[in-house]
């Protein structure tokens, strides 16, 4: 089908009255029916605004949570297109399925410049299912509701997925705006970085990280290590890492880049302080932090975020930098007393002069829950497992289907 390109492509070339399916994503966290962090459906905003203002029948189709490929009142988007509603300033329609009766007579019922959200994709198993010919029905019902395509969902570009990859194959299609936005900035990490160039990774696992690590140890020039993938680097080194979360099949693998770093003269900084307590925090205890030495973890203590030595070190790090990429919390952010080490990377963010780059999921969320505006980042992306396979040099399915 036809790539039309961007956004302002396929408006300049006429959208007024013509049906133009969305794929956004709105995979927001919920508190029963409450959103607790309405930061996607924000993201999505300008897309599907700009389209209703030049008089599309905007139709809105994304997933939210992993329902098995049936309805499950959890994960309703009814709550999302309500919030959507708001923000856009007009009553936004809701179809109770998602190609079914209900989607076909709130599509048809829509004027020129409306807006209808359809219920959650993965409502239907077509959506997900890796088999081809039934991913292909499910596509070409979605294809039927509509006229033109825009991706616009960019959390879910490296998933070959029917509303994602099929449907373009069907419709003319674009590339909505927040996509645009998140491809040229990761461009611009990956090809033209201007340095120095600093990668700060947090989160829980090594694993989840190792071919973004393997990816940017080349072009990085220095890369921090934070959260509770930072035990295994430390147990790597041969140090005791108390009760902290760890992953013995990744240590020779933490060994092999500590040496790679040092051979290609990136600078890995691990941290030299941590903050430990005896148990996971949770509602039934207080918490009783205290900061030990990263090589003395105690045996009955957990790493929980990094020391406020380490925290020192890693914003003097980003100091200088012209680009950074951070991806994942430096401790237990949600909790007030592991959470010095993530505000102290988020507030050096702030004063990058150059691109800063805050790369989705925790790191988002994060930056939100702790008060910072959004604005004082250079970008925030809404996909942290897109974001992160795009620097680990993997093809997207989802963009590359754009550009065929």
């Amino acid at each position: 089908m036809t790539d039309i390109g961007t956004l302002a492509s396929l408006i300049e070339q006429g959208v007024q009255g013509k049906r133009v399916l969305v794929r956004s994503d709105l995979n927001v966290p919920l508190d029963g029916t409450t959103i607790t962090d309405d930061g996607r459906i924000r993201a999505s905003v300008p897309t599907i605004r700009a389209l209703a203002e030049a008089g599309a029948r905007v139709i809105v189709t994304a997933h939210l949570g992993r329902p098995k490929g049936a309805p499950d009142d959890r994960y309703s988007l009814r709550p999302v297109a309500a919030r959507l509603g708001e923000l856009l300033g007009q009553d936004v329609a809701f179809a109770t399925d998602t190609v079914g009766e209900s989607a076909r007579s709130t599509v048809a019922g829509l004027a020129d410049g409306q807006v209808a959200v359809l219920e959650n994709v993965r409502f239907n198993p077509g959506e997900t299912s890796k088999d081809e010919a039934e991913r292909a029905v499910f596509a070409d019902q979605l294809a039927g509701l509509a006229d033109a395509f825009v991706s616009d969902g960019f959390g879910v570009v490296h998933r070959k997925q029917a509303s994602v990859y099929d449907v373009a194959k069907r419709l003319p299609h674009a590339m909505g705006g927040l996509v645009q936005a998140e491809v040229d900035v990761l461009r611009r990490l990956t090809d033209t970085p201007e340095r120095p160039y600093v990668v700060v990774l947090g989160g829980s696992k090594v694993s989840d990280k190792l071919g973004v690590i393997d990816n940017l140890l080349g072009k990085a020039d220095k890369l921090l290590i934070g959260g509770g993938m930072v035990f295994t680097f430390l147990k790597a080194q041969g140090h005791e890492v108390g009760k902290s979360l760890l992953e013995e099949d990744q240590l020779d693998v933490c060994r092999a880049y500590l040496e790679r770093a040092e051979q290609t003269g990136v600078e890995l900084v691990l941290p030299t302080d941590i903050v430990v307590d005896t148990t996971f925090p949770t509602g039934a205890a207080t918490p009783q932090p205290s900061v030990v030495a990263a090589t003395e973890i105690p045996a009955d203590a957990l790493g929980l975020d990094i020391g406020p030595e380490s925290a020192a070190a890693f914003a003097a790090a980003l100091a200088d930098a012209r680009t950074v990429f951070w991806n994942g919390p430096m401790g237990v952010f949600e909790v007030e007393e592991f959470a010095s080490g993530t505000r102290a990377v988020a507030e050096a963010l702030t004063k990058v002069e150059g691109l800063s780059v805050v790369g989705g999921g925790d790191s988002a969320a994060a930056v939100r829950t702790l008060g910072f505006d959004e604005a004082a980042f250079g970008h925030i992306s809404t996909g942290g497992g897109a974001s992160l396979e795009y620097l680990e040099g993997k093809e997207l399915p989802g963009i590359k289907v754009l550009e065929d």
